[in-house]
């Protein structure tokens, strides 16, 4: 792996962090990787596919994810793959760890306590 320090990309958008989290489980396609995102948020704000495409592009200039050239045999051959690359894995572990410290912090001030 090149020398970068995850850091630098944090904080993520929640939208990129939802996608490294939808990828986190192996290579999607794009419109899986939308069923995921949606389905995890209730659809709440559904994702559109543009606004998703957009951020995937970002997200391949950024080398946290990249392009399989090859998928299933049996597959719609318009579809097109992602997976995590090590910068990637390295970029949304740094991601979950900041989100945790907040929740931590949530936590000791008594904020995730339902109120009496």
């Amino acid at each position: 792996m090149d020398r970068f320090r995850a850091e630098s990309f944090i904080p993520l958008t929640p939208l990129a962090f939802d996608i490294l989290l939808a990828l986190a489980e192996g290579e999607q396609h794009g419109y899986r990787i939308l069923q995921d995102v949606n389905a995890r948020s209730g659809n709440a704000a559904p994702l559109h596919a543009g606004t998703l495409y957009r951020a995937l592009a970002r997200l391949l200039e950024q080398a946290l994810i990249e392009e399989l050239a090859e998928r299933p045999a049996e597959d719609d051959e318009r579809r097109r793959y992602y997976q995590l690359t090590e910068r990637g894995i390295a970029v949304a572990r740094a991601e979950a760890r900041r989100l945790a410290a907040q929740i931590a912090t949530a936590e000791a001030r008594h904020l995730l306590r339902a109120p009496a």
